[in-house]
């Protein structure tokens, strides 16, 4: 078992937990502080600077050490100035897709180039690029550079403000490493923590969102290494100064862009392989699981790389932080994504580079410049569509199933057409500082905005097994047993199986809630599976996009397991009106399962190398799992099993119904009881209603191992 945390820490995380720096926050009436915006149309990074700038300004004046701290910067300003007026995000939305908010985020950029040279040397390599730029009277360059140098010059201000506030505090090892770092490289890993800290604290300033921390164990592990070698840290030094810069992605979260609470993008990646394919896990992969363990907060969330090489007692020490009831590591499958990754236009060594963005979907850090969440597709709502149609009708007079599917295929190809069509214009606000630590936009003059090595756009999958269910029920109601033609079963549906107008409703609700599903290993829905995913994937062959990209299916949901299903009526699988669909890639919630073999032999079934965009395989686990000595090897062993058998990428979840029943019921006794949201794991009282409710209904399909 890890070492529980020092006397220090706990101090500090208690301090956190309890938001106790909330008080040292203000908000800020940026329209006083702003009147004279820079020209949305010839200057948008200066615009995204002006922002920037002034809120870092704004922080400068009240540097705030919480107690006992060795990494510092602490958010004091509420409020970010919105990039644009209401009005001209109206008018921008006339001319263009604008993505949610609009501007650059959901990428990893390259964190450690910039934390080993400083702030200086990158500012030199902008001054250098601006005359150029001035040379060759490139105003669209000169505007990215100029605004990228004045964003430098605002964090340098910030961080002198802070060292000059720690040594006269006397707090001399923050104003030590202050006056190291940011202005020039880190040299120990203490420097790097809090370079990474500045950095990704003011690209949230800077109004970008779920930043990606990136491959944390290798962006890091030459500090520690040098530490350990002069003798500055030993592994237990090294694991509390992790623990504690893992705080550090909790002081200011509640204030992050989410669609709930916790979702906000502060994902790190674990374990993989180097550009050469050997395995690159090394002693801070364990130390951030051992910490993260800790700590027993929601961030930073944590994903793991594994492979059919991964060591056992790899597995078993991520397994803990299942134990623990923490909704992650996440799983990714090397031996599935570098492949699909590679199918996709990923050169082989950045594939074997991936990190993941927010939630779960693959990016690659610093050359990424993919919007891997842009739309997605329902898969019940395609079913529910031919089965509305004449033709379905003509396909069940002939007793050809074959027909109804080629009819869903042809559906899919529809909604890819309509989704490709509303993304013909699309376009995206500057972030200069983000853009600062992508590779190669200094050099190009350009923002992020404009491009990168990769422009892919991502498409979600959502609720691939209700889909399947019903697509097999069909099957056997309508085709096989003749029960109810399509016609009388869409009836049936938009009444939600009402007994009392449609006499054959209950006994056809029972019928199909006893169908095989997806999900026990079944030969006949997880065909259906397989051709469903293929399908999917061959409706966005060879496409491209605006930006000269291509685009990527996945399986994962994100929120629209509630906003699809509120979409649809009743559900040939039984499903009910209202009833949530699945998290991701997962059971039909309410379906018997006899197990999570089952599970995993029947999702690992696709070939999952076509639908890389991510969607993880989600599995609740009841608690009582790791009530025995061997729950943890029992469960480990389980994780080995997807990797063998094919899994592109899982989370578990140890949960127990009772005790989030009470939570709801007496939510200040579980103020820190965690639960895995979609891609992210969040407090469950701080979620709203509909999503306690479906975490709930997806407890009630927990299992022992």
């Amino acid at each position: 078992m890890t070492a529980p945390l020092s006397e220090r820490l706990t101090a500090l995380r208690d301090f956190i937990v309890a938001k106790k720096q909330a008080a040292f926050r203000r908000d800020v009436d940026w329209n006083a502080a702003l009147p004279n915006r820079a020209d949305l149309t010839t200057a948008r990074c200066a615009r995204a600077a002006e922002g920037l700038i002034a809120v870092l300004d704004e922080e400068a004046k009240t540097p705030v050490f919480l107690p006992d701290e060795r990494i510092a910067l602490t958010r004091t300003v509420r409020n970010l100035p919105p990039r644009c007026s209401d009005a001209e995000t109206a008018e921008l939305r006339k001319s263009a897709y604008l993505h949610e908010l609009g501007v650059v985020f959901n990428v990893s950029p390259n964190y450690a180039a910039t934390i080993a040279v400083g702030l200086d040397a990158r500012r030199a390599e902008i001054v250098e690029r601006l005359e150029q730029a001035q040379t060759e009277s490139d105003a669209e360059g000169i505007d990215f550079l100029t605004a990228t140098l004045a964003s430098v010059d605002a964090i340098l201000r910030l961080a002198e403000s802070y060292r000059a506030a720690a040594e006269q505090a006397g707090l001399t090892e923050i104003a030590e490493t202050l006056a190291q770092v940011p202005r020039r490289g880190a040299r120990t890993l203490l420097e790097a923590f809090q370079f990474f800290r500045i950095l990704h604290y003011s690209l949230w300033c800077e109004g970008a969102y779920h930043n990606g921390v990136g491959r944390f164990d290798q962006i890091f592990a030459p500090y520690l290494d040098a530490d350990l070698a002069a003798g500055r840290l030993d592994r237990d030094g090294a694991r509390e100064l992790v623990a504690e810069f893992f705080l550090s992605f909790n002081r200011d979260s509640d204030l992050y862009v989410g669609v709930q609470q916790g979702d906000n993008g502060q994902s790190l990646m674990l374990g993989g392989c180097d550009s050469t394919g050997a395995d690159a896990s090394n002693l801070l992969t364990e130390l951030a699981l051992e910490a993260c363990g800790q700590n027993r907060l929601i961030d930073p969330k944590i994903n793991l790389r594994v492979s059919s090489a991964t060591s056992f007692d790899l597995l078993k020490k991520a397994t803990d932080l299942t134990r623990l009831g923490l909704g992650f590591p996440q799983y990714a499958n090397d031996d599935v994504v570098i492949p699909g990754l590679t199918k996709l236009g990923y050169d082989l060594a950045d594939a074997r580079d991936y990190t993941v963005a927010a939630c779960w979907e693959f990016v690659i850090p610093g050359v990424g410049s993919d919007v891997p969440n842009v739309a997605a597709v329902s898969f019940p709502a395609a079913v529910d569509a031919v089965l509305r149609s004449p033709e379905a009708t003509q396909a069940a007079e002939n007793n050809d199933f074959d027909a109804f599917l080629a009819l869903f295929r042809a559906e899919l190809f529809r909604r890819a057409d309509e989704i490709a069509e509303s993304l013909e214009r699309f376009d995206v606000l500057p972030c200069p500082l983000v853009s600062l630590l992508c590779d190669g936009r200094v050099e190009a003059a350009r923002d992020a905005a404009s491009g990168g090595k990769y422009v892919n756009f991502g498409i979600h999958g959502t609720g691939v097994a209700p889909a399947v269910d019903s697509l097999f029920a069909i099957k056997r109601l309508v085709f096989d047993e003749k029960r109810v033609s399509p016609a009388r079963f869409v009836e049936i549906l938009d009444a939600d199986f009402d007994a009392e107008r449609f006499p054959e409703a209950a006994e056809l609700l029972a019928r199909a809630r006893r169908l095989p599903k997806m999900g026990n290993d079944e030969p006949e829905p997880d065909a259906l599976a397989v051709r469903l995913l293929a399908d999917f994937a061959d409706s966005w062959e060879g496409r491209r996009n605006c930006r000269g990209g291509v685009f990527r299916p996945g399986t994962g949901s994100a929120m629209y397991y509630l906003w699809h299903a509120n979409e649809l009526p009743a559900s040939p699988d039984g499903r009910r009106r209202g009833e949530p669909f699945p998290a991701n890639y997962a059971p039909s919630l309410g379906v018997p399962i006899r197990g999570p073999v089952g599970v995993v032999a029947s999702f690992a079934k696709p070939d999952l190398t076509r639908v890389v965009n991510g969607g993880p395989l989600t599995l609740e686990l009841h608690d009582s799992v790791f009530a025995f000595a061997d729950g943890v090897e029992k469960v480990a062993r389980l994780v080995q099993f997807f990797v063998k058998r094919g899994g592109a990428q899982m989370q578990l979840n140890a949960v127990n119904r009772d005790r989030l029943l009470d939570a709801q019921k007496n939510p200040e006794k579980y103020r820190n009881l965690i639960v895995r949201v979609w891609g992210w794991s969040g407090y469950f009282v701080e979620l709203d209603r509909p999503y306690q409710d479906q975490i709930l209904r997806r407890a009630e399909t927990t299992f022992p191992t």
